[in-house]
């Protein structure tokens, strides 16, 4: 199988942390993307250009990180990433689909400050991602006794650690959030340690 990933995207980072987590790096190969080019080769493997997308020796794939993360659990091995049915598969879904509300707002921040120069871009857009990003820091400051938090890793934890340990880290839409939310900062500093995270750091951002 081949991963296809750039080097700056959580959601490719997360896939690329399931591999290493589950210990599948002889059977995935990670593969850089050209994506926003004109014309590039990758778009014969994935039309829509995003990534990640894992390929199979057929040339058919998967698009979207849950569902290549989930694909990827499934293959076996410990540790099991992703929940069971009942009442506790349901409170980490939950927690999952909150970080990923917040993943997701960060990404909207970066690619306005990562593709727009700044006299075209959005600034309502950034005001509502950048209290967007603070309302959801205070909420998962008050969420970290969780089990699914304060557990084994697991799919929601890489999700969470992927948005507060990306590319704009240590700030949130530009904003110091660890200060008044130090439960949080330390969560954030613990999974950021683990060797999976530390290789798929992601470069720093480059703004126009």
């Amino acid at each position: 199988m081949k991963l296809h990933i750039t080097p700056g995207s959580p959601y490719a980072r997360m896939a690329r942390i399931v591999v290493l987590e589950k210990g599948l790096a002889d059977k995935v190969e990670v593969v850089l993307a050209k994506t926003r080019t004109p014309e590039s080769p990758y778009y014969a493997v994935n039309p829509s250009g995003r990534v990640p997308f894992l390929e199979f020796g057929d040339g058919t794939g998967f698009e979207d990180s849950p569902l290549i993360c989930h694909y990827l659990d499934a293959l076996g091995g410990k540790p099991a990433l992703h929940p069971a049915n009942g009442p506790e598969g349901l409170e980490m879904r939950r927690i999952e689909a909150m970080a990923r509300s917040l993943l997701d707002g960060l990404s909207v921040w970066g690619r306005e400050i990562i593709y727009r120069p700044e006299p075209m871009r959005s600034q309502p857009i950034l005001a509502h991602e950048a209290a967007r990003a603070l309302r959801m820091a205070e909420a998962f400051e008050r969420e970290l006794s969780n089990p699914v938090l304060a557990g084994p890793l697991n799919i929601a934890q890489i999700t969470l650690g992927c948005a507060l340990d990306g590319p704009n880290a240590p700030k949130l839409c530009g904003q110091e959030w660890r200060s008044a939310r130090p439960k949080l900062a330390a969560w954030t500093e613990k999974i950021a340690a683990r060797p999976s995270f530390m290789a798929t750091k992601p470069p720093p951002p480059k703004a126009h």
